[in-house]
């Protein structure tokens, strides 16, 4: 009988080690789900947060990206420029609507720093563009401005014309982009933007405009110093004759940042911009 209670005993025992050991078993598998679900909520959280990073931005700053949103807005007709912000450096007027000389080429000479930097403007092509940039060299406006962004990870390009240096500044007008069609969007079929941005490739020696949308050009211009794979949304309105090796070494000095985006390490100020004819 004693050994028989005895058996009983230890049955128990064991039948509560076990049940013991099932129920930490639970307990740590609902730890270890917990954990997982945490972890997984937490890399939502962050995932919603780098993609209002990334589509928002921040502030009205003109911008470059490689991968085209939507279908970019061309002029026609006569310029018009529409009054937008307030200007970084003072402007008096607004360019007149009637657009260029009828010429098809205007040249303009940067004197930097760094050399000198020719630009021949297209009349022809972009003649509203051309209008604005001549307009505000003509005012000064771009005397003692510095280049504020060079880039050099895929795309290569140095953005100059914000007066305030930031990224944001503007004259205080804006205007629609001009002169898309010369650039080749065969590449940028449906089925290919299905899955890939549009991207067309401004060639090496291109000065187009920088904007913040369609229809949003105002001052700001880059010089690409190699060819460079960007959405078809930026106005190409000159050529760089002169001055590709003064960019070529500012380039090879670096951008501030590690990304190869920011401010060029050798920094490059735009002692006068003058229109020669």
């Amino acid at each position: 009988m004693a050994s028989t209670k005895r058996e009983r005993e230890l049955a128990r025992l064991r039948a509560q080690r076990q049940a013991a050991r099932r129920a930490a078993a639970a307990a740590e598998r609902r730890k270890r789900r917990n954990a997982i679900l945490a972890g997984l909520s937490a890399l939502a959280v962050a995932a919603v947060i780098v993609v209002i990073a990334i589509t928002t931005g921040g502030g009205k700053d003109d911008t470059l990206t490689t991968g085209a949103s939507g279908t970019p807005t061309s002029a026609s007709g006569a310029c018009s420029y529409s009054a937008s912000g307030t200007a970084s450096k003072q402007v008096t007027g607004l360019p007149s609507t009637d657009g260029p000389a009828k010429k098809a080429d205007t040249k303009v000479v940067l004197t930097t720093n760094r050399g000198e930097i020719d630009l021949t403007l297209h009349g022809a092509k972009a003649p509203c563009t051309t209008n604005s940039f001549t307009f505000l060299a003509a005012q000064k406006y771009f005397d003692g401005t510095s280049c504020h962004r060079l880039t050099t990870a895929g795309i290569y390009v140095l953005q100059c014309g914000d007066p305030s240096a930031t990224g944001s500044g503007g004259p205080g007008y804006q205007f629609a982009d001009e002169n898309l069609s010369a650039l080749n969007t065969s590449t940028c079929t449906p089925e290919k933007s299905a899955t890939a941005p549009c991207q067309v490739v401004y060639p090496r020696g291109t000065v187009a405009m920088a904007n913040a949308g369609p229809g949003t050009n105002g001052s700001q211009f880059f010089l690409v110093y190699k060819d460079s794979p960007l959405a078809p949304n930026y106005t190409p309105f000159g050529t760089i004759t002169k001055g590709l090796d003064l960019l070529d070494a500012v380039a090879k000095g670096g951008a501030s940042s590690t990304t190869g985006d920011g401010k060029p390490k050798l920094a490059v100020t735009i002692t006068t911009a003058k229109v020669q004819g």
